[in-house]
């Protein structure tokens, strides 16, 4: 599904990079992208999921971001098939866990490995890309989970605050480059990550408006903010209802 012109910069023949991108709502963007006419890299662990990306013309990479090298050879791949890296997707995640005081060993670690290091080091290896070619747009996924309390999301919860801090200042670092860092919270999706369909949630497709949004902003377009439903959101704002 294809989105209206957003206006902003033309996503055609753009090089976008995309982790988490074998289902849901990181394979909305890639498909919806790739029939924008964008080159698209799509990078995930699931095999069998890239393969049926890889058959309609959309470059995937199997990588695990919570290993920094396979993030490097990601974003670097993408720059030595293209010449440049235009806009990174931070999308990788996965599932929301356990109480606190039940984690498995290494479980907690490993959700915040994925969530919110497998973060910092898209950042980390493109930046420097995008300062040398003198544009970028990065967007880190997150959710409002960040500013709620419920039960078993503690990891899932802490990577996505880790993620809004990281990115705000990753942005004010970049603010004097065309260089724009923001945050996309796709809202409540019929995805994997409920470990169940839940069809009465929206579909993946219908968070590509925002994403489109956001990967084609203009030159002095907003940083360090975060997006919603094609609008900016006041996240840890104490009027927000999802905090009262």
């Amino acid at each position: 599904m294809a989105s209206k012109n957003t206006g902003g910069i033309i996503i055609k023949d753009k090089t976008i990079l995309i982790t988490g991108a074998a289902n849901g709502i990181g394979r909305a963007w890639a498909e919806n992208f790739h029939e924008e006419g964008a080159t698209v890299f799509a990078c995930d662990v699931q095999i069998d999921k890239l393969s049926e990306l890889e058959e309609r013309g959309i470059n995937t990479f199997i990588a695990d971001v919570s290993d920094p090298k396979a993030v490097k050879s990601f974003i670097h791949l993408a720059l030595e098939k293209t010449g440049s890296v235009d806009v990174l997707f931070n999308n990788a995640g996965m599932g929301f866990g356990h109480k606190i005081d039940s984690f498995p060993d290494g479980s907690f670690e490993h959700h915040v490995a994925v969530h919110l290091f497998g973060t910092i080091y898209g950042m980390r290896y493109a930046l420097p890309i995008m300062q040398d070619q003198g544009h970028g747009r990065i967007i880190n996924t997150i959710s409002r989970n960040a500013e709620t309390n419920v039960q078993r999301t503690s990891a899932y919860a802490a990577s996505k605050a880790g993620i809004w801090s990281a990115s705000r200042v990753a942005a004010n670092e970049n603010r004097h480059q065309d260089i724009l860092i923001n945050m996309i919270i796709p809202g409540p999706t019929n995805t994997n990550i409920w470990g169940k369909d839940m069809p009465h949630l929206q579909k993946p497709e219908n968070t590509f408006p925002t994403a489109k949004l956001l990967a084609s902003m203009e030159t002095g377009g907003p940083t360090g903010k975060v997006y919603w439903d094609e609008k900016e959101y006041p996240m840890f704002n104490e009027e927000n209802e999802i905090l009262n």
